[in-house]
């Protein structure tokens, strides 16, 4: 296919369509990406229609079932063993799944939407806005999340609401900041003044113009930044001031668990290793996702697997 005058693209005389590749063939290129879409991809329909398929297998007890180890013999419920009350570790960590991000993708939502709003915003304008939106980001900075967290958890109620608010909250700087340096860069250049000199409002301005350009920056950032406030729930949910009893978490079923570490291991090992492989398979699809829309650098993801990190070498005497 080539490129007409008008922009329209054509056919090539063999029938055969030319140009970028689509999405889903730069990754079924990357086996490494491939595996860690599988797993986000499962770990979602996990939280979306595990709850439907368990019941109330997740809280039910079973007293003579206490501490069962994993084995086949009980059962596919039993198949990762029960805790201290006979209740299923299989069931609870698919109800974990719900509640757990059911907290990390609302957080990093609102914190995305606001701060990317009002950091291109800023960026845009400049001037007082610009310097008024970075001091409020840098007084919110100038608290540590995971300890300004604590102290609001531990004034307040814990609760899904009330941690969902404080993350966002906590987060919003990151996105700000990461917004504002883009369309600040991005406000000089020449389609941009166009738009401008043709009387387009700023609002328009930066949706049509300025946003395209920057959301893969921040889709990658919010993907990164998803393992962040996971691993802060699952802190405080470790603490004791995260999610409550009688709902579940992987960070609430790990503290739960910790103290049956030499007798009872799958406890609290297993959703661990929950939260490692979501979070490990989140930063790898982040950094594949950072090349798959950048077109200066989508053509690494095209080479060979072979070839991607191996070195240009120049100069006199080499091969």
């Amino acid at each position: 296919m080539t490129t007409t005058p008008g922009g329209r693209r054509r056919r090539n005389p063999s029938g055969a369509r030319t140009g970028p590749p689509r999405w889903w063939t730069l990754l079924g290129g990357d086996r490494v990406a491939v595996c860690a879409a599988v797993v986000l991809t499962l770990v979602l329909l996990t939280a979306l229609l595990g709850p439907l398929l368990i019941g109330d297998r997740a809280i039910r007890q079973d007293l003579d079932a206490s501490l069962r180890p994993p084995s086949l013999d009980h059962g596919f419920f039993g198949l990762l063993g029960t805790d201290v009350l006979g209740r299923s570790v299989l069931a609870r960590l698919i109800e974990a799944a719900g509640t757990t991000l059911s907290v990390a993708v609302p957080a990093v939502l609102c914190s995305l939407v606001v701060g990317s709003a009002v950091g291109m915003w800023a960026g845009y304008h400049g001037g007082r806005r610009e310097s008024v939106a970075m001091r409020v980001a840098d007084v919110i900075l100038s608290f540590p999340s995971l300890l300004l967290a604590v102290v609001v958890l531990y004034v307040f109620e814990p609760s899904v609401a009330n941690l969902v608010l404080i993350l966002a909250i906590a987060r919003v700087p990151i996105y700000l900041r990461t917004a504002r340096a883009e369309s600040a860069e991005i406000r000089s250049r020449l389609f941009v003044d166009a738009a401008r000199t043709f009387g387009t409002r700023s609002g328009a301005t930066i949706v049509r113009h300025i946003l395209p350009i920057v959301l893969p920056t921040l889709l990658t950032v919010a993907t990164l930044d998803f393992c962040f406030v996971m691993l802060t729930e699952s802190s405080l949910s470790f603490l004791g001031i995260g999610i409550q009893p009688p709902e579940v978490s992987w960070g609430l079923m790990v503290a739960q668990g910790r103290q049956y570490l030499q007798t009872a291991w799958w406890i609290a090992v297993l959703p661990g290793v929950a939260i490692v492989m979501t979070t490990v398979s989140a930063t790898i699809l982040a950094a594949w996702a950072r090349l798959a829309t950048d077109p200066a650098q989508r053509w690494r993801l095209t080479l060979p697997r072979g070839r991607r990190r191996r070195p240009a070498t120049t100069g006199e005497g080499t091969p």
